[in-house]
């Protein structure tokens, strides 16, 4: 029986194509690595390598032989992999968005009713976000639409309304509300962390500039100290607000989102609780 160990050896001799240098590299004796390379061709009862004066080599054997030796191992990293992603699984629910609402107050209620486990959650673009729940990735999502497929359930979670939040003495601060074409032109300051809304953004107000801001700390002291506009929410003003702005809502279809909560049917009894307890929550704007 050929070992573990012993096939190792033979991808290092494969490798490094000596003797020497594999077992210099293995941190072995040079005849103790001879040894394994012929007892694993004794298991195989075929010739492996081209035995030459003071030198082998692999035949087309051998060369097949390591071929078939490498698929073993990465079979075995797979293995490892998928059992450590099972038992993740296990204690850990996973949940992803495009935007990052949903993120704040759900994950929580999931806490709530399942304190043992570890709720993780992640900010993704939607080919991801649907790929990962089709992978097994993602245990929950949330998604701008239902998702049409016999195997999920979708339902509307919680829904955000998008505003600028311009300074007093900001030429559009006195409109009571706006399309994103009207501020297109304008410099604005943008978090990095906002999701698909930095693209839309980006999309809607192509004459514009963006400052992007990766620190909550950096962001506000800008917005205290500059007159330059930024952008908020409903739900982000319910939290803490943005203090000296005056927040004017977007009218265009897309600056209002609503978030369907997605998951495979399998979940819906071992989550129960908590999903009911999230539909009853009055998120929905």
């Amino acid at each position: 029986m050929i070992e573990l160990y012993e096939l190792e050896q033979l991808l290092a001799f494969a490798q490094y194509g000596t003797l020497s240098k594999a077992a210099e590299e293995m941190n072995l004796s040079q005849p103790s690595l001879t040894r394994t390379m012929q007892h694993i061709e004794d298991e195989f009862r075929v010739s492996l390598f081209l035995r030459s004066k003071n030198r082998i080599e692999l035949n087309e054997n051998g060369k097949l032989a390591v071929d078939y030796t490498k698929k073993v191992f990465d079979d075995m990293k797979d293995m490892v992999e998928q059992v450590r992603a099972h038992d993740r699984r296990r204690r850990t629910i996973t949940v992803a968005s495009y935007a990052p609402a949903p993120l704040w107050d759900i994950p929580r209620i999931f806490s709530d009713y399942y304190p043992e486990m570890t709720v993780s959650t992640e900010i993704k673009n939607l080919e991801q976000i649907r790929l990962g729940l089709k992978e097994g990735i993602y245990q929950f999502a949330f998604l701008p639409e239902m998702l049409d497929s016999p195997d999920y359930i979708s339902f509307p979670a919680m829904k955000e309304h998008l505003y600028f939040a311009f300074a007093p003495d900001h030429a559009l601060a006195q409109e009571k509300e706006l399309y994103f074409k009207d501020a297109d032109g304008f410099n604005f300051l943008l978090r990095s962390d906002i999701g698909f809304w930095d693209l839309l953004c980006r999309k809607k107000m192509p004459a514009s500039r963006f400052l992007i801001q990766t620190e909550d700390i950096v962001f506000t002291e800008l917005i205290k100290s500059t007159s330059l506009p930024c952008f908020t929410s409903d739900l982000v003003t319910e939290r803490a607000g943005i203090d000296n702005r005056i927040s004017i809502p977007i009218l265009d279809d897309e600056a209002t989102q609503t978030y369907y909560l997605t998951y495979k049917k399998e979940y819906q009894k071992i989550f129960l609780p908590a999903i009911e307890q999230i539909k009853k929550a009055e998120i929905m704007k």
